[in-house]
């Protein structure tokens, strides 16, 4: 049974940075596409970035495209989420997220997800 943990979550200040990674175990990642996602106090889940399985492709919500990074290391089994110039709004819940297929794929391809890392960016 595949587990995913997210880790790296913290208290930063407006304009800092923070890197979440998040690990698998019981499956190997190299033949998944990844994603993050985020749920804010009151608000629904939304998608913040996702990449295919050998790090070819990549897509970002509007929100964070140019401040946000999201790579994967297949050797470690792990995938990461640079979050730059964070602001307050980037307070969340960060989930990562696996797809059963290589590419790409809509929310709802999305089928095993982890338990989340806490976001919260002070102004």
């Amino acid at each position: 049974q595949v587990q995913l943990i997210e880790s790296g979550g913290g208290l930063v200040q407006a304009g800092g940075s923070l890197r979440v990674s998040c690990a698998a175990s019981g499956r190997t990642l190299r033949n998944s596409a990844m994603g993050w996602f985020r749920q804010a106090p009151g608000k629904e889940r939304e998608f913040v970035a996702g990449i295919n399985w050998n790090g070819g492709s990549t897509s970002y919500a509007d929100s964070v495209k140019g401040r946000f990074t999201i790579s994967r290391d297949n050797a470690k089994n792990t995938v990461y989420l640079q979050l730059n110039s964070l602001k307050p709004e980037d307070t969340a819940v960060y989930y990562c997220a696996g797809s059963a297929g290589p590419f790409l794929a809509p929310t709802s391809k999305y089928d095993y997800w982890g338990q989340g890392t806490q976001v919260t960016v002070s102004s």
